[in-house]
Parts: C-alpha cells; sequence; structure tokens
C-alpha cells in the first residue's frame, strides 16, 4: 500500500523521526485499526503515549508505530481536528476526527431537519478547519412530508454562506457523483449529523456495498437509532477517504470567536452599525441586529453559542471564572435588596 492514498503528505513527513508511520483508520477507546503500508493491523497506545501524551489517537490522525510491533509511540500534529466539548460536565476537547479535509454535514428533509442545528455544525466545521458541505438528503419524502423542498433549499443556502449546498435521495438517487466531485484522491472527508439522517446509506452507496447498518427512523419524530458505533475510515470509489461516525444526540462547542462570527456573517455586518461598539444585541438602545428584523430563533442561537464559549473561557481563566462569580454575587445581592425595598428599590 502506497501512504499517499491515505493521505500522507510533507506536513507529516516533516514531522517523521522513526518508526512506521500508519494512518488510524477505526477507533473505539481505546482500540485502533490503523493503515500501514505493509496493510491493515489492530495497534494498541504504548504505556508513554497513554500517560504522557497530549495527543490522544483518533480517526483520521498519522501516528508512528514502533518498529518491532504494532505499538503507538506517538500522534503526529494534525492539520485539522473535528472537535467539540466532551459531553457531560467535564470540560474537556474530544477530538471525534483529524485530518479531514471535508465535513458533509448531513441533514434529513422532514421532522429532523432543524435549521439551528445547522448553524451549529456549519461553526464546528469551520472550527476544525474542513470545508463544510451541507447534503440535504431524503429529497424524495418532501412532498409526502408537507415540506416545501425549494424553501428549505433557499434556507440551507442562506444559512450556508459559501459552503455549497446538495440535495440529494441516498436511497433512490441512481448516482452521487456530485459528492465524489468534491473529493480529490488522497483527500480525506468524515460525515457529520444525528441518528436516521442516513450517513450510512451514503456510505454503502459510494462505497457500492452494504458496509456499514442501517434502519428505518420513528415515525412520530424522524429520530433514528445509533446503526454506526465506531468511527470508522473507508477507502472510496476515486481513490478519496471517508469517516463514519456515530449520530451525535449533542454537539456542544469547542470553538472560538472567529468561527461563530464565520457561522453568522449577517449579524456581523448589522453590527457594525449597532450605535454602541461593544453592543451584545439583548435590548440596548440603537442596536441595528435587533432593528433589523432577523430571524429571533436565529438571533437566540447566536447569544446560545456565545454564552458556551463564555463559559469556556471562564473554566480555562480561573481569575475570569472568580470575577465573573463575584460579579454575579453582587448582582444577586442588589436584587435581593431591590425586592426587600432596600436602599434603590
Amino acid at each position: 500500500m502506497d501512504l499517499r492514498q491515505f493521505g500522507w503528505n510533507d506536513f507529516f513527513w516533516q514531522q517523521y523521526v522513526h518508526g512506521t508511520p500508519a494512518r488510524v483508520a477505526a477507533a473505539n477507546r481505546d482500540r485502533f485499526v490503523v493503515w500501514t503500508e505493509a496493510g491493515e493491523m489492530e495497534a494498541e497506545p504504548s504505556g508513554m503515549l497513554r500517560y504522557a501524551s497530549p495527543l490522544w489517537p483518533a480517526v483520521g490522525d498519522w501516528v508512528l508505530l514502533r518498529e518491532d510491533g504494532p505499538v503507538i509511540e506517538r500522534v503526529l500534529q494534525r492539520r485539522t481536528t473535528l472537535s467539540r466539548r466532551q459531553p457531560g460536565r467535564v470540560t474537556s476537547e474530544q477530538v471525534m476526527a483529524a485530518n479531514i479535509d471535508v465535513l458533509f454535514i448531513v441533514t434529513a428533509i422532514g421532522l429532523e431537519y432543524n435549521p439551528r442545528r445547522l448553524e451549529r455544525y456549519l461553526v464546528v466545521a469551520r472550527e476544525s478547519g474542513a470545508r463544510p458541505v451541507i447534503l440535504l438528503n431524503k429529497a424524495d419524502l418532501a412532498l409526502a412530508t408537507g415540506f416545501d423542498l425549494d424553501a428549505l433549499q433557499m434556507q440551507a443556502r442562506a444559512l450556508a454562506g459559501d459552503a455549497p449546498v446538495f440535495t440529494l435521495s441516498a436511497q433512490t438517487d441512481p448516482a452521487l457523483d456530485v459528492l465524489a466531485a468534491q473529493l480529490l484522491p488522497g483527500e480525506t472527508a468524515a460525515l457529520i449529523g444525528s441518528s436516521g439522517v442516513g450517513k450510512s446509506t451514503i456510505l454503502n452507496r459510494l462505497l457500492g456495498a452494504d458496509r456499514q447498518r442501517t434502519s428505518h427512523v420513528r415515525a412520530a419524530d424522524d429520530r433514528g437509532r445509533h446503526t454506526t458505533t465506531t468511527r470508522e475510515m473507508f477507502l472510496i470509489e476515486g481513490g478519496a477517504l471517508l469517516i463514519d461516525m456515530p449520530g451525535l444526540r449533542e454537539v456542544q462547542l469547542w470553538a472560538d470567536d472567529k468561527a461563530i462570527d464565520a457561522g453568522f456573517l449577517d449579524i456581523q455586518q448589522l453590527a457594525a452599525e449597532c450605535r454602541f461598539r461593544d453592543c451584545r444585541h439583548a435590548g440596548e438602545p440603537g442596536c441595528a441586529v435587533l432593528q433589523s428584523g432577523l430571524d429571533e430563533t436565529r438571533l437566540a442561537n447566536y447569544h446560545k453559542m456565545r454564552r458556551e464559549l463564555d463559559y469556556l473561557d471562564r473554566k480555562d481563566d480561573p481569575q475570569l471564572e472568580r470575577q465573573t462569580k463575584a460579579k454575579w454575587k453582587v448582582i444577586h445581592k442588589a436584587m435581593r435588596n431591590h425586592s426587600k425595598g432596600g436602599p434603590g428599590s
């Protein structure tokens, strides 16, 4: 096997020291399948990697194995990183995939379609460094479910900015050439979306074989079961690589301000006309954003993501966390005094 088939290039070659280069093709906790020039094999992390490395292998990563066996000694620096905040109360990064060039954001036409979730996926995609591509799947069901296909396409394109939007039906389309055209040989793409939107069906069609199990969605809410349980990479016809991932119930941000700004360019453009330069678009006088008639749910989603980033900043900066707590302590105390008829009430 030629490593260049799997995306090996000068960026990774410059990091090479010694050992056997390999790409992580599947990851499930501390179990990994890797591709090397000698073929596919299972590998395990070394003790040093497990306890001292700042990087833990993720699907798509390039790693160096020991020359005498399939043990991962080192994870090479990533070109791009698809991440979210770890689900639950822990404030840490969860790397979902690494070194991807294109992120296919898959949503289904029907009850599952949610423009606010689409906005979130676009922020995650732009933060990753990959090119976002929106796929509106199950177009054949639009008429039966009472959805206006043209209106949904227009809305998705308005949200997407410069990201392309394609409408398709993975079950019935005679070919999915439009997707293959988005990839070059040696490039890596990933499929992201909720359960039941058709990611595994798309993968199976591109592979020309039923490699991933699929299932029907519930009629009541269009939700699907998790049929994909492991993040796994496949080599598809034409020489590109495609990563399939389990459906996501939630995507909490692991991003910065620039990624959100890129996903809400309309708000950034309107904000330039606000009376106050530090306007938060939350009721201030002379706010051009509020006066524009912008969709209230879009603005609310923008504020929600901003609050998530503020939370991450506070957790990363203990001093800021203390200052924020002290600020709200003063505010709550003033509110209590006001309700009791105290000074200034």
